[in-house]
């Protein structure tokens, strides 16, 4: 949101547009007297012209053409001042908000990346000082404080905004027909070209353990509930026993998730549980879980979790593989892929995979699946499941697009959901400029 886009911009542009946000360097340089101009009033604080001679600059830096006529050109400051106001409307907003915190530490390390991405495109020291002096800033330090404040300016805003969504008081405003295709149009010169991509669904068939088997994992899992409600140590415990490689180092945290994230089986006991309380075994399509939850916040949960997995053997695994071959022996020979996918489908798995960019493709699927056209099956392919599992997948080619222009159509839905969301922000926004002194003076 913050109108400081240096931030994209190459080492030159980025460093030579700042120097207009005070004339410093001007003044410096020629011994005169640069006498700012105050171009708006948002609440007590001053908007000045020099800020919108910034914008100005980085835009034309960036590519951007600007109307030579004054009328228009005029027409574009005002519309860079307004966005300056909103952009204020926010920090002001957030700063009234005491639960919003924004750090030194966490300010400090994104100007240190800064800081490093531009002078590393100097060949020398002097170099990087001469073109901050070309900017209007006389060290590298005055550089970096100016840096800082459009950071701290920009972290306010977004800590506001996703603080808004958490609670529920920004939802997205739906957008009509004619908004989103002039939104399109707006952003069309922006978006390239639509990459070549894939469609597919799925069937993926996962070993199963023996009822001997599952029976034996889920002793164990009594038995490691037993200890950890003595007092044993949840951490201790997922280290040493857990079969989640994702988690297990890390003692089975899974810090926040919300739902939709996980398994509906753990979703429905970790969204259920006190905090510090340890669960019962749960069965899901992985094995037996093991649930601590740690905190709790609307909408989300922070946890850990021990993953138990029944073993494998040989002969299941040799039995998967069969009946993953006789399904696509069936899909070939004209069977209901969607029959054949509810009765088999290992839930865990996706079912389907719309527009994937080909050279996005998972290696093991590009290798399978090569040139096929819309309706071949690919020959059967493994990949690894969770803990010792292998899964044994079939896969359908449902489409294929060449390379092109993007229209429309193909990004309609993401159109949506973007124009909704800055919707919400603009009426969020008016809604502040209601209920703040807001004077524009040019």
């Amino acid at each position: 949101m913050s109108h400081g886009g240096t931030r994209g911009a190459s080492a030159l542009a980025l460093v030579a547009l700042i120097g207009l946000l005070t004339g410093a360097g001007v003044a410096a340089q020629d011994s005169a007297v640069v006498v700012d101009r105050v171009v708006a009033v948002v609440g007590n604080r001053p908007v000045l012209a020099s800020q919108v001679d910034e914008e100005v600059f980085s835009r034309q830096s960036q590519g951007q053409r600007l109307p030579d006529d004054p009328d228009s050109l005029s027409a574009v400051r005002q519309h860079i001042i307004s966005s300056i106001i909103d952009e204020e409307l926010l920090v002001q907003q957030a700063q009234r908000d005491t639960s919003i915190k924004i750090t030194d530490e966490e300010i400090a390390d994104g100007v240190e990346q800064q800081v490093r991405k531009v002078r590393g495109n100097f060949q020398s020291e002097l170099d990087y000082r001469n073109e901050l002096k070309k900017a209007g800033f006389q060290t590298p330090e005055e550089y970096r404080r100016w840096l800082t404040e459009q950071q701290r300016r920009a972290a306010f805003q977004n800590r506001l905004i996703d603080k808004l969504r958490q609670d529920g008081k920004l939802k997205p405003v739906p957008p009509t027909e004619p908004e989103m295709r002039a939104y399109f149009e707006e952003q069309k010169g922006a978006l390239g070209a639509r990459p070549a991509t894939i469609s597919f669904r799925q069937i993926v068939i996962a070993p199963r353990p023996s009822p001997e088997a599952k029976a034996r994992t889920l002793t164990q899992a009594d038995s490691l509930v037993l200890e950890l409600r003595k007092g044993a140590d949840f951490a201790t415990a997922a280290k040493r026993f857990s079969q989640d490689p994702g988690s297990k180092d890390q003692g089975g945290s899974l810090n926040w998730f919300r739902r939709g994230v996980m398994v509906p089986e753990f979703e429905r006991v970790a969204f259920t549980l006190r905090p510090g309380v340890v669960s019962d075994p749960v069965e899901s399509p992985f094995g037996y879980h093991i649930i601590q939850v740690e905190r709790v916040q609307p909408g989300e949960v922070q946890a850990r979790h021990i993953l138990l997995i029944p073993e494998i053997d040989s002969v299941h695994v040799d039995s998967a593989r069969a009946l993953a071959d006789s399904v696509r022996r069936l899909i070939v020979r004209g069977a209901s892929f969607d029959s054949l996918q509810r009765a088999l489908h290992d839930p865990s798995a996706e079912r389907q995979a719309d527009n994937v960019p080909v050279d996005k493709m998972p290696e093991a699927y590009a290798k399978a699946v090569g040139e096929a056209d819309s309706g071949a099956v690919a020959p059967v392919f493994n990949l690894p499941g969770a803990g010792t599992r292998e899964q044994f997948v079939v896969v359908q080619v449902t489409g294929r697009r060449p390379q092109g222009d993007i229209r429309y159509e193909d990004i309609r839905d993401r159109l949506r959901d973007q124009l909704g969301q800055q919707l919400a922000i603009r009426r969020y926004i008016d809604r502040l400029r209601r209920s703040t002194y807001v004077d524009v003076r040019s």
